[in-house]
């Protein structure tokens, strides 16, 4: 373990130095969900590609319908139907003069057609009045013919969406650096793309170490305790986009230890450990990463730190293996464990995915608290808060103990006292890490 105190800023610095972006790759649309684009997208194909309706109702010539009122309907000839999915009418006809086409939300607009008609300004065909339109327009038959009475005007390409409205082609779809989400992967497949180039979601393994740790679900013996780093772990690591896949507890023995993560090493682009890191006789984390695998691989290792932080003070940081994959020792105690992962390892996982902004929110409020809030000296202290957005304020949610994991469920942010802070009074404005 190194003697030297090292900074917060000087150990993710470090980390992140370290950490390169994945090699990008080429996955079909489905799979590239979470990922970033290495490339910009642009448009082939213009969207909507053709014009087509905005409603059920009739496509209709502007002049034909002039004036068209309740008193006064227009009466047309309804020469055919027009679905979606369909080319046009059928036999290529045209809405020629006193003609309609009785057209379904989403179907090409005729030949000859300006305007739709929504069905609510009509009779349906029925010769009744508006009231009867829309039961009457679901139920006829298809290759509707007959009269439909119209009793509003429309201006030209009303509820019409025009061909390109949308994009056109060559315009730019999505940047590089974009994060494929629910609504990029609607645009990609809506332009035709059916795989992109994308840098693909790490695969993040986490494990917990400990003899005292206890699956959920098993009994508690004296003595134990449940496993709950390695659940919020991944479920963190999840939360920031990756891949993660919890390993059960592994009991305090360096050799079991060092055999599981080298068993890991292969679904892993990233490891990350809680326990075992501090200077206890049964800290084994340490003596199990001192040869992972690649005792013959230049540059590799893990160095264990003490950080100049709270909670966290331990930390550990390096590569193993023969492809030098990064691993992040994180503290045992619960608010120690998860603060550490906000801090050091979901930057290591956004950078991996090929982000340039990887950091939580920052913002700047007002502490609201009935007393003051005492700090160590020379350590940046990290307390866990609520939020108020409105009201501009934070309020500390439980105390400075790093076992507190019920008050950490209740906050949303972490409240930053600096290293030459030891102490804050109730109204002062301080940073905020917010974390939801």
């Amino acid at each position: 373990m190194s003697s030297t105190i090292w900074s917060v800023d000087e150990h993710l610095d470090d980390i992140l130095a370290a950490v390169k972006p994945l090699e990008p790759i080429e996955l079909q649309l489905p799979d590239a969900q979470g990922c970033v684009l290495v490339e910009d997208v642009v448009v082939e194909v213009s969207l909507p590609p053709f014009d087509n309706s905005s409603m059920d109702g009739y496509a209709v010539r502007i002049s034909d319908v002039e004036g068209a009122s309740e008193e006064f309907p227009a009466v047309l000839t309804v020469i055919g139907d027009v679905a979606a999915g369909d080319g046009g009418l059928a036999d290529g006809r045209s809405v020629g003069p006193g003609e309609a086409a009785r057209i379904m939300t989403g179907a090409p607009l005729p030949a000859g057609a300006e305007a739709v008609v929504p069905v609510e300004w009509t009779d349906g065909g029925t010769g009744g009045g508006p009231a009867s339109a829309m039961r009457a327009h679901s139920d006829a038959p298809e290759g509707a013919s007959g009269e439909v009475r119209i009793h509003r005007p429309v201006k030209p390409r009303a509820h019409v969406r025009a061909k390109g409205s949308d994009v056109q082609p060559g315009d730019l779809a999505l940047r590089a650096g974009s994060v494929v989400g629910p609504p990029q992967m609607g645009l990609l497949a809506a332009i035709g793309r059916s795989t992109v180039r994308v840098r693909p979601r790490p695969r993040v393994v986490v494990l917990s170490t400990g003899s005292e740790l206890v699956q959920p679900g098993e009994e508690l013996t004296a003595g134990r305790i449940y496993d709950s780093n390695s659940f919020a772990l991944t479920a963190a690591a999840r939360d920031a986009g990756a891949i993660a896949y919890r390993v059960p507890a592994v009991a305090d023995d360096a050799e079991t230890l060092r055999a599981t993560i080298e068993d890991q090493l292969i679904r892993a682009d990233i490891v990350v450990t809680t326990g075992g890191v501090s200077v206890g006789a049964y800290d084994v984390v340490k003596e199990a990463l001192s040869s992972v695998g690649d005792e013959d691989e230049p540059g590799g290792g893990v160095d264990f730190r003490k950080l100049a932080m709270q909670p966290g003070k331990p930390q550990g940081f390096g590569s193993i293996g023969p492809d030098h994959t990064p691993l992040l020792a994180l503290p045992g105690n619960p608010v120690s464990s998860y603060v550490s992962f906000e801090l050091f390892v979901r930057p290591a996982i956004l950078t991996l995915m090929g982000l340039d902004d990887v950091h939580r929110p920052k913002v700047r409020a007002t502490l609201s608290t009935g007393e003051a809030l005492a700090s160590p000296s020379g350590k940046r202290q990290f307390l866990r808060g609520t939020y108020d957005a409105e009201a501009g304020t934070v309020t500390p949610v439980g105390g400075p103990g790093s076992h507190l994991i019920a008050a950490l469920a209740q906050a949303d942010a972490l409240i930053v006292l600096p290293e030459d802070v030891t102490s804050a009074e109730p109204g002062t404005e301080t940073e905020v890490i917010l974390l939801r």
